[in-house]
């Protein structure tokens, strides 16, 4: 999936943090230690409270998925797949939520820029304007209050890697 040059209004949701520590060591702090501190729970993962993990595969064609038991097995959702993955520097992903139906999907682009006191991560999660207006993954928002929240979620994602980079 590639980006359009100019997105379609209501098509993405941004957020970015300063993390104190170099591009390559955030590029893999990012990319390696996803499962430390990508946050828990039914809002930010399919297992909710059940036990699992969150894994990248590194490489393009690589699986972002989850991992976790329920009711004595174990279950695999699979997010998405690299579509970009350029180290230290920059990751792409195609990103579907556990209610997307076949053929559903967004785009997340991560990119590392040198900072002097560390790395900027941005975080772009597009393509929401290809998903029908009454899809549940918007729970019911119209566009702008939709990507507000999307917005703030990725914050939430983000500040969670600020602290894990941090120890």
């Amino acid at each position: 999936m590639t980006a359009p040059d100019h997105p379609l209004p209501g098509d993405q949701a941004r957020a970015t943090v300063l993390v104190a520590i170099p591009p390559a060591v955030a590029f893999r702090v990012f990319t390696e230690e996803i499962d430390q501190w990508w946050r828990r729970g039914l809002k930010y993962r399919v297992a909710g409270g059940n036990r699992g993990f969150i894994h990248l595969e590194p490489r393009p064609g690589g699986r972002l998925y989850e991992s976790f038991e329920a009711r004595g097995t174990t279950r695999v959702f699979e997010t998405g797949t690299v579509t970009i993955w350029e180290p230290p520097s920059r990751l792409a992903f195609e990103w579907r939520g556990a209610n997307f139906a076949p053929g559903e999907r967004t785009e997340v682009e991560v990119h590392f820029a040198p900072s002097p006191s560390g790395t900027l991560v941005t975080v772009t999660h597009r393509g929401w304007a290809s998903l029908r207006p009454d899809h549940p993954v918007r729970h019911g928002q119209d566009v702008a209050p939709f990507l507000r929240m999307m917005g703030l979620w990725w914050g939430d994602q983000l500040t969670s890697l600020r602290l894990h980079a941090r120890t």
